[in-house]
């Protein structure tokens, strides 16, 4: 999955870390603060050794996952269907955070949407799933789950939706369409020509969207992609074009779609051309991205309503052990699986973004 990674990647500062920390924090006082008495108590007795022993089994035993028998991690393929190296490499996963949780079960379901996971999770088969962000705001508020991490890419915890086209003689407006160091066009001020950096992240080209005929068929991902359908439709609804709107199924697909002559128009992450260039090199130059929607907030983790609160502290500080570095590559499972470079807690506010646009919708 490439990414436009800017040359700085200047975004918005990354979420911090003080959401775990102070959720951490207060699970420890909760029980810290029910043991003081009795541990002052034991200490001048003969006891005393003894107590403190007793209170440690306690806490471990409060670190304990006793809600579930065992977690299933939902995960939807990046093609129709998983491959071999796909759940081979989910595979690794369960096993980095089964390791983590001392040795508790965790399993890996593979649906074939978005939804399918949703689903999985409220019939209790989907512990944990990792999700884009409107999948993230569908668990919450359909299944009862939690949003507990997010990812991070390139240092960013966002990203954008791109327009594509196989015809920038009519997108690219008053300029010629400029190569980034990979070789890949763009046009209407989203790459700099003169630095060679990416605009900030948000809505860029929407003067070019407005020439979009009604009517046009354009090649999104799927109903429930953010990148790929919720936030640029809310873009072409803000601005009252009405599209044919046909689903490719996925980020590749729509890629493909366009680059094969069937569309003029598609959408998917930034960057998905870079996903099918081996097979197609000059897909950077068959296609030119001349708008962007978003920023997005990054995909990221919900945990089902199955879990206590200090069970869900416990499985956050399970992932960010091996997740919270931020230089996770290729050979880590967790970027093996999405190409995700480090996780951090959700950000409730953050993800506001996505939970308006999926509210907008309604029920379409």
């Amino acid at each position: 999955m490439r990414m436009n990674t800017k040359s700085a990647f200047a975004l918005a500062s990354v979420l911090t870390l003080s959401l775990a920390a102070c959720a951490g924090d207060q699970g420890d006082l909760t029980g810290d603060d029910a043991d003081d008495d009795d541990a002052a108590d034991v200490d001048d007795t003969d006891n005393g050794d003894q107590g403190t022993e007793e209170g440690e089994d306690a806490g471990e035993a409060a670190g304990e996952i006793e809600s579930v028998d065992s977690i299933t991690i939902g995960l939807v393929p990046a093609t129709d269907s998983a491959t071999e190296a796909e759940e081979q490499n989910a595979e690794a996963l369960a096993e980095q955070l089964s390791e983590q949780l001392d040795g508790f079960p965790v399993d890996i379901f593979f649906a074939d949407s978005y939804l399918g996971v949703i689903q999985g999770m409220q019939s209790g088969d989907v512990q944990l799933l990792m999700s884009g962000p409107i999948g993230m705001i569908q668990a919450e508020d359909e299944a009862g789950g939690t949003p507990i991490l997010q990812s991070l890419r390139f240092g960013s915890d966002t990203y954008v939706t791109q327009w594509f086209t196989n015809d920038p003689d009519t997108y690219c407006l008053d300029d010629e369409p400029v190569a980034d160091e990979d070789g890949f066009l763009f046009c209407n001020g989203i790459l700099d020509e003169e630095t060679g950096e990416m605009a900030e992240y948000g809505p860029m080209g929407e003067e070019a969207l407005e020439l979009i005929e009604d009517g046009t068929p354009v090649a999104f991902v799927e109903e429930g992609s953010a990148s790929g359908f919720y936030f640029p439709q809310t873009q072409l609804n803000e601005l009252g074009v009405e599209v044919d709107a046909q689903f490719a199924g996925g980020h590749d697909q729509a890629v493909e779609a366009v680059y094969n002559g069937d569309f003029t128009i598609g959408t998917s992450f930034d960057d998905a051309r870079g996903n099918i260039v081996d097979d197609n090199p000059d897909v950077g130059e068959e296609l030119v991205v001349f708008a962007w929607a978003g920023p997005i907030p990054n995909d990221g983790i919900v945990a089902s309503d199955e879990f206590t609160d200090e069970e869900l502290d416990l499985l956050v500080e399970a992932w960010l052990s091996f997740a919270e570095s931020g230089d996770l590559e290729e050979g880590d499972p967790l970027y093996d699986v999405y190409e995700i470079n480090g996780l951090v807690p959700a950000d409730e506010e953050a993800l506001d973004v996505a939970r308006q646009v999926y509210n907008d919708f309604g029920d379409q």
